[in-house]
């Protein structure tokens, strides 16, 4: 604060407790007045008994205009200390003094009453002083969440010089704050109460323009359901920024008070769920000082872990993708967020057997998460023979070079497309699935004689919300040109997870698949593999409905949905289990463990080699008829060109 600011803030204090004093006077003896010669030294007295209770603290720095309640208790508490400082100079002195013994505390009151009400108008004078005037009338809204999240919301709006929007109603989590008001505004019900609260204000025809969530926490079933109730009525919904960027205290002091910008609600609020709790201190120590290599660290898979085990701590990093530009993003983000922590990007392919082989003898990883795979389906079903060389060989290659160095686990990230698979993408994993089981299995009797051996943690999941090449932000390209969307089938349906809870358990199964503990599922003695608890599967035409809503607009009138028939390799329901394969809870929330047939590691590893030879020397029909024994399960999906290629 300026000088000249300070010393004007004393300025105005010292004349308000000029002013307090005759008061409580006053107050004090009513008829009774000191004599004259008593007001030159009891006026300077007072100023200077004033002045030494407020500079310690630091009274005359207080922005009036941003006074709040942690901002009046100084105010009292050198109102209080003035008025004893002043009577006991008067008792020194031993001149006139009021008769009224109560006179010390009245003193202290008028003292507070002057100061703390000369900020409080100030702090009424300034406000509605943000943002230009405008003839636009405020838009009525309904708010929803209670508590300090509507209180900050509508003190935001109360700083504004031409508030957009004017708030009728609260939605409140709690039945018990109905009928309550907040800044004056009316508590009308809770947010399970949305549908009869609109109702009745579209019977009053009091409908709002919109519906503001203030509440942060608000996602999932419970913000889905509000959607619901809003779509009923038209009302759009929108998200209010968070608390923290809304608390007028917390701007600049000089800045004036923003306007309010709201956001539409994200697809990844709606499929959000609460969060599971991980074991943190486990996943610390198994991360921890150790050496740990990423794969596919561009991709969203790779990139999250890569942010994950970043913010535990390793001693070195290593990021290996085959995609210049997405390992140098992910590279160039921990740089900033992570700079303490030793990492090397390294360009290479997960085919490429000699390079691998040096790499993991120089930096011999005690962790690697294997998260590199050719993952788009009708992709890899135009080109078939390089998802087995890159999903099905890659990951031998990984894990053969990583188990003769020492490493200590790896875990591959697999997927729901493995599970009776129609593509070659669902094939090529399962094979990979299969070998990493053998190798586990391996490695757990050799512990069990002595010899021990490399832990393979195998994780399936389903689709990751927003990750590239899928549904999610196809979606949205198609929504910034006007539509349509296109939906394959009705029918369809998929697994979704965000990526921050996927790769949180996925980090949670490798503390539980790595170490050796008691609570460890029996069932991965056997080859188990862990899956992620998706939900329930969403049909993708809901989704793409509930998108166009979220952007304002109505399905059908505003954007054409067109289905446009299932593609190469698709299915309409994807499985997180076989037939044959008894899903087993666990102690840990959010994972199941599976128990697939296993084969022998050996079998299998000439297998992949036997079909890779054939998809290096591009015969097709051979390496797919390769692919078939090993997975029997496979069906090819009639309507994919793969099948009869030669």
């Amino acid at each position: 604060m300026a000088p000249q600011r300070i010393l004007l803030n004393l300025g105005l204090d010292l004349t308000l407790a000029a002013l307090a004093l005759p008061a409580a006077l006053a107050l004090a003896a009513p008829g009774t007045w000191p004599p004259a010669l008593w007001w030159a030294g009891g006026l300077p007295g007072a100023l200077l008994a004033f002045t030494a209770a407020a500079l310690p603290l630091r009274l005359p720095r207080q922005y009036w205009r941003y006074v709040g309640l942690p901002d009046l208790l100084p105010v009292v508490a050198a109102s209080a200390a003035a008025a004893a400082l002043f009577w006991a100079g008067l008792l020194l002195a031993g001149g006139w003094r009021p008769p009224n013994p109560a006179f010390p505390l009245l003193h202290a009151g008028v003292l507070a009453a002057l100061l703390g009400g000369a900020r409080l108008l100030g702090r009424l004078q300034s406000a509605h002083r943000a943002g230009p005037a405008s003839d636009v009338p405020a838009q009525p809204v309904l708010l929803a969440g209670g508590g300090d999240a509507a209180d900050l919301f509508l003190r935001a709006l109360i700083a504004q010089r031409a508030p957009g929007y004017r708030v009728e109603g609260i939605l409140a989590p709690r039945a018990r704050q109905r009928g309550r008001r907040i800044l004056g505004v009316p508590i009308l019900g809770t947010v399970e109460d949305a549908g009869a609260v609109l109702d009745a204000l579209r019977a009053e025809s009091r409908l709002p323009a919109l519906l503001v969530l203030a509440d942060p926490a608000l996602s999932g079933a419970a913000l889905e359901s509000l959607l619901d109730a809003a779509d009923r009525h038209g009302v759009p919904v929108r998200r209010a920024p968070r608390p923290t960027s809304l608390d007028p205290a917390s701007a600049r002091p000089q800045a004036t008070a923003r306007r309010l910008e709201l956001r539409p609600v994200s697809i990844e609020e709606l499929l959000d769920r609460p969060q599971v709790p991980l074991d943190r201190e486990g996943m610390a120590r198994l991360i921890q000082g150790r050496r740990v290599l990423v794969t596919g660290a561009g991709g969203t898979i790779g990139s999250e872990l890569a942010r994950q085990i970043a913010a535990l701590g390793p001693s070195t990093l290593t990021l290996l993708d085959h995609g210049e530009f997405a390992l140098y993003e992910i590279d160039l983000e921990l740089s900033e967020t992570h700079p303490g922590i030793t990492r090397r990007p390294v360009l290479a392919d997960v085919r490429d057997e000699p390079r691998l082989r040096r790499l993991m003898e120089e930096i011999r990883p005690e962790l690697v998460f294997h998260a590199a795979a050719l993952k788009h389906v009708p992709m890899v079903e135009n080109d078939p023979l390089e998802g087995l060389l890159t999903n099905a060989l890659g990951t031998r290659l990984i894990a053969d070079a990583a188990r003769a160095n020492g490493c200590r686990a790896m875990v591959f990230i697999s997927t729901d497309k493995a599970v009776n698979p129609t593509s070659v993408m669902g094939a090529s994993k399962r094979l990979a699935e299969m070998y990493c089981q053998a190798l586990d299995m391996q490695a757990r009797q050799g512990m069990a004689n002595g010899s021990g051996g490399m832990r393979c943690v195998t994780v399936r999941f389903g689709n990751v919300l927003g990750s590239t090449g899928s549904v999610v932000p196809l979606f949205r390209r198609q929504l910034e040109r006007g539509g349509p969307l296109t939906v394959t089938h009705p029918d369809m349906r998929r697994y979704f997870m965000t990526v921050r809870e996927a790769v949180g358990l996925v980090l949670q199964a490798s503390v539980i698949g790595a170490e050796d503990r008691a609570d460890q599922p029996p069932e991965l003695k056997d080859g188990g593999i862990f899956v992620l608890d998706m939900g329930k599967p969403v049909k993708i035409v809901d989704l793409a409905r509930r998108m166009i809503r979220l952007a304002g607009l109505q399905p059908d009138d505003d954007v054409e949905i067109r289905f446009t028939g299932l593609r190469p390799g698709e299915k309409l329901f994807e499985e997180l289990f076989h037939g044959k394969e008894a899903p087993s809870p666990t102690q840990f929330p959010g994972l199941l463990v599976a128990t697939p047939r296993t084969a022998d590691a050996a079998l299998v590893g000439r297998a992949i080699d036997e079909i890779a030879s054939a998809a290096r020397g591009g015969q097709a029909r051979l390496a797919l008829a390769g692919l078939a024994r090993l997975v029997p399960e496979f069906e090819h999906a009639p309507n994919t060109p793969a099948a009869g290629r030669a």
